[in-house]
């Protein structure tokens, strides 16, 4: 007989679940954080590294090259070894590579360095969404949970942006990395205190070596495919060839996946019409979101003038209303199910975005900036926090680490689509060399226009794909045990 998982919802809650959520939501919130505060010091660590402009865009390349790649390798490895062994490991390793970073002396010791950040976020990312979900139970404290994820989560772009001016202007540009250090390796130390270890109970403890080399290989092509897509060509050779190798080494794992015995993804948990249709939906919100946000900082500092602190200072509305939101939007969905809540988001985020391509060349903060502001920010609270919990519903402690796998990384495959689509749109409409803030202010527009029409289109497929309630994906025979805490600490509950 299978041990009984003490974090499963037949048994008594964990009282430090409210701060072992704390703890989780502050080291995913670091993940998101790396992936936009470093984008506001790329001028700064140009011109101290002496780096070219094609060797600063694999600083941001290479990080998402090793965290989307090694994403499904690593959320099976927390299920199988250990959810908390795995969160620590990827939070030392994410650490240490920010340390290391922000003492760099070279480019190419920068890019190493970023690709190990990867690495450790591709740990830590999975395992601590699965102890989340391991930790609450199904239904309306869940929920709760996941909305307060969310928030806290959600804002992490919006901080990066406000942080990376901050930082770089006041003490260089190497403090972007060194934050990381004191958040990453504290929270190291404070795991064994407020969570216990959990795994999946499997007599197969064999990692599925040939699947996670499919699916890093097939992931790594497709990203760096999209990723250099606008500097080689849509129709290079090179790019035409990557997409073509990389969906045939994906559509090799799935075909490896249904043959193996001890799968690195049981395809049966994408059965659920729920899990399923929230990894769709999340690849066109991830692509309209990251593409609004890129066109939106370059509209703020390049048509409107706005030194970097304070372009980031310009969107502390939106990160607001996204965090105060997002705190309402677990118990809403709970209430109304997943699918209500996420079209509703989708709806109003597009409806913010298509505001905001309207803007004007001689725009003013309040008028043409604040208003879209506040209304993207409430529609990206709804349909982050209703994804999250439809990517997880019906889904067995067991498998709720390669679940978390899957939602992180068609984050980051919408996100490079999205990135790639709207640099194409800019490039199209900017033929000089030295174009005016007129030109640039119509590229701009042009390209919010793709992304409300990506969210537009993330509508649609939601509105088919998403069934109104979930149906269980869980695997029979294959159940969570749970290793007690190093040391028990005995918390009250919120």
């Amino acid at each position: 007989m299978p041990t009984t998982d003490p974090l499963e919802p037949c048994a008594i809650p964990d009282p430090r679940r409210w701060r072992a959520l704390a703890l989780l939501a502050i080291a995913d919130f670091v993940v998101i954080l790396d992936a936009t505060i470093v984008n506001i010091a790329l001028p700064s660590i140009g011109k101290n590294l002496h780096a070219s402009t094609s060797s600063l865009s694999w600083v941001i390349s290479v990080y998402i090259l090793a965290f989307g790649g090694l994403l499904m390798l690593g959320g099976r490895l927390a299920d199988l070894f250990g959810r908390r062994r795995l969160l620590i490991g990827g939070l030392i390793l994410f650490g240490l590579a920010s340390l290391a970073g922000g003492l760099s002396t070279s480019i190419v010791e920068l890019v190493a360095f970023r690709a190990l950040q990867g690495a450790g976020a591709a740990m830590l990312a999975p395992a601590a969404r699965s102890i989340v979900v391991t930790l609450f139970q199904e239904g309306p404290e869940r929920s709760k949970a996941l909305g307060i994820w969310g928030a806290v989560a959600g804002s992490g772009s919006v901080v990066g942006l406000i942080l990376g001016g901050v930082l770089t202007s006041t003490l260089g540009w190497q403090w972007v990395l060194f934050v990381n250090v004191p958040v990453t390796l504290g929270a190291a130390a404070l795991a064994p205190l407020l969570i216990s270890e959990s795994r999946a109970e499997s007599s197969e403890r064999s990692v599925d070596f040939v699947g996670a080399a499919l699916v890093s290989g097939g992931l790594v092509a497709v990203l760096y495919a999209l990723v250099n897509a606008n500097t080689l060509g849509w129709g290079s050779t090179q790019t035409v060839g990557l997409l073509g190798a990389g969906a045939a080494l994906l559509a090799t794992f799935v075909w490896v996946e249904a043959k193996v015995g001890s799968p690195l993804v049981p395809l049966r948990i994408l059965r659920g019409g729920q899990v399923r249709g929230a990894n769709i939906a999340m690849v066109l919100m991830a692509a309209a979101m990251v593409g609004m946000f890129f066109v939106f900082t370059l509209y703020l500092q390049d048509v409107m003038g706005y030194s970097a602190i304070k372009a980031g200072l310009a969107q502390v509305p939106l990160g607001l209303v996204l965090i105060s939101v997002a705190t309402l939007s677990g118990p809403l969905t709970e209430r109304l199910g997943a699918k209500p809540v996420l079209l509703s988001g989708l709806g109003v985020f597009t409806a913010g975005v298509g505001w905001l391509s309207r803007i004007p060349t001689n725009a003013s903060y309040l008028p043409d900036i604040l208003g879209p502001s506040l209304v993207i920010g409430v529609g990206l609270a709804l349909s982050f926090v209703a994804l999250t919990i439809a990517s997880v519903n019906g889904i067995e402690a067991a498998h709720s680490g390669i679940a978390g796998a899957l939602i992180n990384m068609t984050q980051q495959i919408g996100g490079a689509i999205g990135l790639a689509i709207i640099t194409a749109v800019i490039a199209s409409n900017v033929h000089d060399a030295s174009p005016s803030p007129a030109t640039l202010a119509g590229a701009f527009r042009a390209a919010l226009t793709a992304a409300a029409l990506i969210g537009g289109a993330g509508l649609a497929i939601a509105a088919v794909a998403l069934p109104r309630r979930s149906r269980s994906a869980s695997i029979p025979g294959d159940t969570a045990t749970a290793i007690p805490a190093a040391v028990p600490v005995a918390v009250p509950t919120a």
